[in-house]
C-alpha cells in the first residue's frame, strides 16, 4: 500500500487535517464545508476534533472519507522510546571496563549511530543495538566483558 495523505510512510503522534467537502446535487452547488480535522494517538486510542473541538473518531472519520480534498495541515511524528537511565547507566559502565573514558561514550555512541549524542539514555532501542554492534565490531572483547 502507497503512503497517502491518510496513511502517511511512518508513524504519527498527531495529524492535523483541512477538509473541505462540496455539497452538489443535480449540477447545482449547494455549498461548501471546510473543517480541520486533528487525530492523536493516546494511549486509550485515538483521539479526534473537528474543528477545534473534542468529537468523536467516527465523526472525525466520517468528514475525512466524504471531504473532495484533504490536505495535510500538520503532523507530528511519534517518537519511539528511549533506553532510559538505567540501561543507560549499564551501557557506560561496560563503556568503562571496555577500557572508553567517559567523553568517548558520547563519541562512539554518535559513530555508531550517525548524529551526536548527548546523552546515552535518549538512545532507542535499534541506536542502542547499534551502539553494541559498534563495540563489539571495534573492541572485540566487549562480548567477554559483557557477559
Amino acid at each position: 500500500m502507497q503512503p497517502s495523505a491518510l496513511r502517511p510512510a511512518q508513524p504519527m503522534q498527531s495529524r492535523t487535517f483541512a477538509a473541505v467537502i462540496e455539497y452538489r446535487a443535480h449540477g447545482e452547488n449547494w455549498g461548501t464545508a471546510r473543517h480541520t480535522v486533528t487525530l492523536t494517538s493516546t494511549p486509550e486510542g485515538i483521539a479526534a476534533q473537528v474543528d477545534g473541538q473534542a468529537a468523536p473518531l467516527a465523526d472525525a472519520v466520517s468528514i475525512l472519507d466524504m471531504a473532495d480534498r484533504v490536505e495535510v495541515l500538520a503532523e507530528v511524528p511519534a517518537t519511539p522510546p528511549t533506553i532510559g537511565k538505567a540501561r543507560a547507566a549499564r551501557l557506560h559502565r561496560l563503556m568503562g571496563r571496555l577500557g572508553l573514558c567517559n567523553p568517548d561514550h558520547y563519541g562512539s555512541a554518535a559513530r555508531a549511530v550517525g548524529r551526536e549524542v548527548f546523552s546515552l539514555a535518549t538512545l532507542t532501542e535499534a541506536e542502542a543495538r547499534a551502539v553494541w554492534a559498534y563495540l563489539c565490531h571495534t573492541l572485540p572483547q566487549a562480548r567477554q566483558l559483557a557477559a
